[in-house]
């Protein structure tokens, strides 16, 4: 029997299935979006761990929960890595599938009150209902849907929760990097675009410090002793907001500005802040190496300026690999009736951390949803079976190597 026979069955299955348990993933949604867990609440945080890691545990999967130690004074959330060994070695053709989600929102302690679950129709609005509760629900909807269903041809699963995602994971970023160490493939959890697509590609981002050091001198009495630090960082104001443009899919934006302390001070020391958004890690190489240039030539005389790297989050690229995982989506997405696109976004996430670890990734994975990070926040509940026997299939596909597409 060829490849698409043997599945074609099975995606009807898991369709019929997403139905079955939709009342239940509503009723699981509304408990997670009740529930503050913004990313600086660590104690709401943990009450979403706590029911997910409950979950995990009756699902049979190993559950390894992580205390983390926040940054910049802030305590943070725990993080969780689940695995479940399936029937599969890597020698039959099992292949290891990693699934990653987070539990915080970016909205403050008694937004769940103020703004509890609703349901208006087909559409779902409560904090987080789209990012990411609705994508994490979604997970162990098909986790739950797939062990009913007896399904465990692959290697292994693993299912990642992290706790500090809207911030930037700077407690989690390692526990999600060593997640990934071993995979084959990196499913994404967030919700859909509005208009269905996945996500193919995220931009990455370089964060970089410019420190100009120039010459105090009085500035009435003896200017021309000074080196103004401020005239050399309004020059590279100026030259590195021309970047813009030079490469496709690059952004440069100079977003701080410092400079003196006294207008009878010639200026002797500004700092800029600058962030770089790029599709591939080529191009943040690119920029940051622009970047340096034009440091290294300060247009006032007497004045130098020291370039800083201070942080790097690397870009998920649309790739080979990622394409052919989105092949198998398509084929997937069709059997079951509908079509679905591909996407690139400036936005990051959990996403750009695991596909810089090499692993090819696919995102937006998670039921339809939009106007994150607003009150007006939106799941279209509508999507939600679709979107769960989506996934499951997906899983089904890449877990088996000998199955073709």
């Amino acid at each position: 029997m060829s490849a698409p026979v043997r599945r074609q069955p099975r995606t009807a299955e898991l369709l019929s299935s997403a139905h079955a348990h939709q009342a239940a993933y509503l009723a699981d949604l509304a408990e997670l979006v009740a529930i503050d867990s913004g990313s600086y609440s660590p104690d709401g945080v943990n009450k979403v761990a706590d029911w997910v890691q409950a979950r995990l545990d009756r699902l049979g999967f190993t559950v390894d929960r992580i205390r983390l130690t926040g940054v910049g004074g802030h305590r943070s959330g725990d993080a969780l890595v689940a695995r479940r060994q399936g029937r599969l070695t890597e020698a039959e053709g099992g292949r290891r599938i990693l699934l990653a989600a987070h539990m915080d929102t970016v909205f403050d302690d008694g937004t769940a009150a103020e703004r509890p679950f609703r349901l208006d129709g087909r559409i779902a609005h409560g904090p987080g209902v789209s990012d990411d509760k609705g994508g994490l629900v979604a997970g162990l909807t098909v986790l739950t849907i797939l062990q009913e269903r007896g399904v465990e041809e692959y290697a292994e699963l693993v299912f990642l929760a992290t706790p500090d995602e809207e911030i930037g994971s700077p407690a989690s970023r390692g526990v999600s990097e060593a997640a990934a160490h071993g995979m084959h493939y990196g499913l994404g959890l967030e919700c859909a675009r509005e208009n269905g697509d996945l996500v193919i590609a995220r931009k990455g981002i370089a964060d970089f410090r410019l420190t100009v050091t120039g010459r105090a001198a009085h500035a009435g009495i003896e200017p021309e002793r000074g080196a103004n630090a401020a005239l050399t960082a309004a020059h590279l104001v100026v030259a590195l907001q021309s970047l813009n443009g030079r490469w496709e899919d690059v952004t440069v934006n100079v977003g701080v500005v410092r400079a003196g302390t006294r207008a009878n001070i010639v200026c002797p020391e500004a700092e800029l802040h600058v962030e770089v958004r790029a599709a591939t890690a080529d191009d943040v190489k690119r920029v940051e190496e622009a970047i340096q240039e034009a440091a290294s030539r300060p247009a006032v005389p007497g004045t130098t300026v020291a370039v800083e790297q201070l942080d790097l989050c690397p870009p998920m690229e649309d790739t080979p690999a990622s394409r052919n995982m989105l092949a198998e989506a398509q084929a997937a997405a069709a059997a079951l009736g509908f079509e679905i696109g591909a996407t690139s976004t400036g936005g990051v996430g959990d996403a750009n951390l695991i596909a810089g670890t090499g692993l090819p990734v696919l995102d937006g994975l998670g039921p339809v949803g939009g106007a994150d990070h607003t009150p007006q926040e939106w799941l279209d509940v509508a999507s939600v079976p679709q979107r769960v026997a989506l996934l499951g299939a997906l899983i089904i596909a890449l877990g088996d190597s000998t199955q073709g597409p």
